[in-house]
């Protein structure tokens, strides 16, 4: 069972289709639409952060000519997916996972399942359980909380509930925010506004990117659609690479460089020491990407400015900063970020023992020690999301084609007698991870149990590397069940 049609679990999907057609799978799908975050998010400008070269799927070409691409692109690409491959039939709308319980006399996954259109609750059973459902909450954001709130006149948005009849033309807008979200709602909404202001605490490194990507789409003139798509992605995935690892290696100047691009960018005589030189290394958090540079154009043109502050209160005409500098507004957005939730806030048990995820650790980044006949996709924080979820299904199907070949029905990773130092799960220093940290699994300080962030050792490991490890635990049913 799939928990999740989004990228990752149409791309879940379209593996088992291919590499394990014998196999009978559902996706479970809590709203009434597939595609995930490209489906939800409704703000201005919607768009994805890494390049859909390494951010698509690596057996689906992306054939849009702009390589930075905005959801509706995203979303028609992987409903195509779906469709292509036959995965719409295996799509159950409308059926939220609220819970699930493993049971060994039976070696099965029953699932408590709420049927979000009609209430009612049913429970499905599944021999496996992939939960591709993201790392965040798709009911409600991250929202601090803001004195004064109340006394703001004007409407208070969060990206992640924008309301279709939210009319700011001409209005003044204060985004409260600094990251890829706020980065992209600016520019957009200043296109229309009479004037954008985003408000952060902290400044975020961020760079102009190419919408289009002119050595892609010449790869794609000269190659066609497979091959050219192949070279791209080689290219992109090898260049994520190099920046990263230039940035991990060598912050000061990584710093200078891209303060220097700023300068570039920006108007003459610009602050740009005071809001966009954070006080944390290139890296240390992800790097927010301008397409053509729009954020830095929109402030160059006055319809967009940068305020560093910090908020005192809300007022009725805006907001008051601790500089003691009023923000006029009509309208306020709290782009303050997601709220991260492991496993689409599934509740587990392992015959009737409720898992406490702090006290798992995850082998390979993809399943949870202790925990059987469970797998989960979780993508790169230092490059493009599916790069590595890709990797993660092509190892779930090759671990399934194992099992069936020495009939086996469970597996279980097992951390053994030895103690192992931990740290958190995502090693990432973001505000939206760090709120979270303690209520994630944990990894280790070695393989298999370490999480790897590099796409090459990942290769090695996922699609090259052996399945049949020592952490894994095969055991036949009890009593053979046929479904």
């Amino acid at each position: 069972m799939i928990v999740g049609a989004g990228i990752s679990g149409i791309g879940a999907g379209r593996y088992l289709t291919t590499q394990l057609p014998g196999k009978t799978f559902a996706i479970l799908e809590a709203r009434a639409a597939s595609g995930g975050t490209w489906d939800l998010f409704r703000y201005p400008g919607i768009r994805s952060d890494s390049d859909l070269h390494t951010f698509g799927y690596e057996f689906k070409p992306w054939r849009d000519e702009e390589s930075i691409a905005s959801a509706p692109r995203i979303l028609r690409y992987v409903r195509e997916t779906a469709t292509e491959n036959g995965l719409d039939a295996h799509i159950r709308y409308h059926h939220k996972v609220l819970g699930a319980a493993w049971s060994s006399d039976e070696a099965r996954w029953i699932l408590d399942v709420e049927r979000t259109d009609t209430g009612t609750r049913t429970r499905l059973t599944a021999g496996w359980l992939f939960c591709a459902g993201g790392y965040y909450r798709y009911d409600a954001g991250h929202t601090p909380h803001f004195e004064g709130r109340e006394r703001f006149a004007g409407p208070i948005v969060h990206p992640q509930q924008w309301p279709e009849d939210l009319d700011y033309a001409g209005k003044r807008v204060v985004v409260i925010g600094s990251g890829a979200t706020a980065v992209t709602l600016v520019p957009a909404m200043a296109a229309g506004a009479a004037h954008v202001t985003m408000l952060q605490r902290t400044p975020t490194y961020v760079m102009p990117v190419p919408k289009k990507d002119p050595i892609a789409n010449a790869l794609r003139r000269w190659l066609g659609d497979e091959r050219g798509y192949r070279a791209a992605r080689r290219k992109n995935i090898a260049q994520q690479r190099a920046v990263w690892r230039f940035c991990q290696k060598h912050p000061r100047l990584a710093r200078r460089i891209i303060r220097r691009i700023n300068v570039k960018q920006l108007p003459p005589g610009f602050p740009v020491d005071e809001h966009f030189n954070p006080p944390y290394g290139p890296w240390d958090q992800r790097l927010c990407a301008v397409p053509d540079g729009d954020l830095f154009r929109a402030i160059r043109r006055g319809t967009a400015s940068v305020v560093t502050d910090r908020i005192a209160t809300f007022t009725e005409r805006g907001v008051l900063l601790e500089s003691g500098r009023e923000l006029a507004a009509d309208i306020i957005v709290t782009a303050t970020g997601l709220q991260v939730q492991a496993l689409g806030g599934l509740r587990l048990t392992v015959d009737g023992a409720p898992v406490h995820l702090p006290d798992t650790v995850a082998y390979k980044g993809m399943m949870l020690s202790g925990v059987p006949n469970l797998a989960f996709a979780i993508g790169y924080t230092n490059s493009s999301w599916t790069l590595k979820v890709g990797l993660l299904c092509e190892h779930f199907c090759r671990l399934l084609a194992y099992m069936d070949a020495h009939g086996h029905d469970v597996c279980r990773p097992s951390l053994g007698d030895t103690p192992m130092p931990t740290r958190p799960f995502l090693d990432f220093a973001a505000g939206y991870i760090q709120r979270a940290v303690d209520q994630l699994p944990r990894q280790g300080d070695r393989m298999p149990w370490l999480t790897s962030m590099d796409y090459h050792s990942d290769v090695k490991l996922l699609r090259d590397g052996r399945v049949d490890d020592p952490a894994l635990h095969f055991s036949e049913a009890p009593v053979k069940v046929t479904a």
